[in-house]
């Protein structure tokens, strides 16, 4: 039998395969306890317009406050690992390893009560605000090695080229370098950005009020009171309405960088 006629067969059988698994999922399902499990529209219009005004307002705001946070932290510690004295290189490993190896549940939950009972104080903004500074910390670390990466993948004969003009070595970092360094890692900023959008799950350990609910504790609620998880779907698929374009939008970027180069 000749290759190519032994890899149609292959293809064939994969797709063949496929659509049969396909059509025993779909005889074996129970469509109408799974809608009535999880399609409830009556329970769907009781959810707004909470879950946006409320639950969707505040993913989105938690996320860009840790997004934000996170970058500013990132830049600092980026630098710190890149720098010549040692000291700040130590430091700045020991913090990127340290909030990189821990989980964010368990920093999080650190934050919220640990610390302030250990060090006798009250975070602004409450738990929420000490869960956000929980996941500052851990956004900071990721996205200092994103931002070391792009910081020593721009040539060097950028930097010897301003230096020889006459910059410092601070204005050669902060207008040459860097600026080229984001130009690399902005997709990979954007993941962080989606990754942090889902992380704004895990504020549930810090405790939330009525007010401060995002949409993964908002759909917890709601299945706690109305027992069906109509909610869970519903905050499911304002995630995706988020992380979708966001994704798309990572995969045109890269495109473009690689066309770029």
């Amino acid at each position: 039998m000749r290759i190519t006629t032994r890899r149609r067969l292959t293809r064939a059988g994969m797709y063949v395969l496929f659509f049969a698994v396909l059509a025993v999922v779909i005889l074996v399902t129970d469509w109408g306890r799974l809608a009535q499990q999880f399609f409830q529209l009556d329970i769907a219009r009781d959810q707004f317009p909470e879950i946006i005004t409320i639950a969707l307002k505040n993913t989105i705001l938690f996320t860009l406050i840790s997004f934000v946070g996170g970058l500013v932290l990132g830049i600092v510690f980026a630098l710190m690992k890149l720098s010549s004295v040692a000291p700040y290189r130590w430091f700045a490993t020991a913090y990127i390893e340290l909030f990189r190896g821990l989980p964010a549940l368990l920093t999080i939950f650190a934050m919220a009560y640990m610390v302030p009972i250990a060090l006798g104080f009250r975070v602004p903004g409450g738990q929420v605000g000490a869960g956000l500074i929980g996941l500052i910390l851990v956004a900071s670390a990721y996205m200092a090695e994103v931002i070391r990466s792009g910081i020593q993948a721009v040539p060097k004969g950028q930097a010897e080229a301003a230096r020889s003009l006459g910059m410092s070595p601070t204005r050669t970092m902060g207008w040459i370098v860097l600026p080229q360094g984001f130009r690399i890692i902005i997709p990979p900023l954007t993941n962080e950005f989606v990754l942090l959008l889902k992380d704004t799950s895990l504020l549930f350990i810090a405790g939330s009020t009525v007010l401060t609910k995002e949409l993964t504790t908002f759909a917890r609620d709601g299945l706690t009171n109305t027992g069906n998880g109509t909610t869970l779907v519903m905050a499911a698929m304002l995630y995706l309405l988020i992380t979708i374009p966001l994704t798309r939008l990572v995969a045109v970027l890269e495109r473009r960088l690689a066309r770029g180069r």
